[in-house]
């Protein structure tokens, strides 16, 4: 059995579903969900919180694994790796933003943007975290650690260490959902930006409409299903 699945999608997910144990029993966190994604696209998930949005993200990104269905990345089938091997899979070939920054609070933020290099064993990490850093304008404060930095600062720093390993897949979580408006947009323009310039797919989570109508297409996620697919 092969690993590779062919497939001229960069993103292919066929009867996704997860079910998650709780104390009152299974519960049900997606039900089918199949797409598609082509390269180069910019596609909005949205829905109602605790419609499921997150969990299809997290699985996009091989961070949660489908309790069934099957999913593809770059042609890849990411339930034929081990984690180890899904670990660099994930480092090679996508980059993840989210809501919360998730920045390590004891490194620096060129320390906290060059970890992916690091833990792939480059040795030109630090000179990437720093041409990363300067590309989201924080030259400056490369030496600053998180709780020296605005929580705008803190986003450009992961939007930065997403972006460090040139994914072709960019994978965003209401990354703009903890910012005020003004800060939220320059960071919504920052990461389209960077997608364009890095040639790649942006698939990110959010409740703003504005942030959705940028995108090419939009998938709404009600109760666990797309919108309008068959139960």
């Amino acid at each position: 059995m092969t690993d590779a699945i062919v497939n001229d999608a960069i993103v292919r997910l066929s009867d996704i579903r997860l079910s998650l144990r709780s104390a009152a029993g299974p519960v049900d966190i997606l039900r089918g969900v199949s797409l598609t994604v082509d390269h180069g696209r910019h596609v909005a998930i949205v829905g109602p919180s605790g419609s499921g949005k997150s969990s299809l993200l997290a699985i996009i990104g091989g961070l949660e694994r489908p309790s069934a269905g099957t999913v593809a990345i770059e042609g890849q089938d990411l339930s034929a790796l081990d984690e180890d091997r899904l670990a660099r899979f994930r480092g090679l070939h996508v980059g993840i933003v989210f809501q919360s920054f998730h920045l390590v609070p004891t490194m620096t933020a060129a320390e906290n943007v060059a970890l992916p290099l690091e833990l792939a064993g480059r040795n030109d990490a630090g000179q990437r975290a720093a041409e990363a850093l300067d590309r989201v304008g924080l030259a400056g404060r490369t030496g600053h650690l998180p709780a020296e930095l605005s929580g705008g600062e803190q986003q450009r720093v992961a939007l930065a260490r997403a972006l460090i390993a040139r994914p072709r897949l960019l994978l965003a979580d209401e990354p703009t959902g903890n910012l005020d408006s003004h800060t939220g947009d320059t960071i919504a323009d920052l990461l389209f930006e960077a997608a364009d310039d890095a040639g790649a797919t942006l698939v990110l989570v959010t409740h703003n409409p504005d942030l959705a109508a940028r995108c090419h297409n939009t998938i709404a996620i009600e109760d666990g299903r797309i919108a309008g697919a068959p139960a």
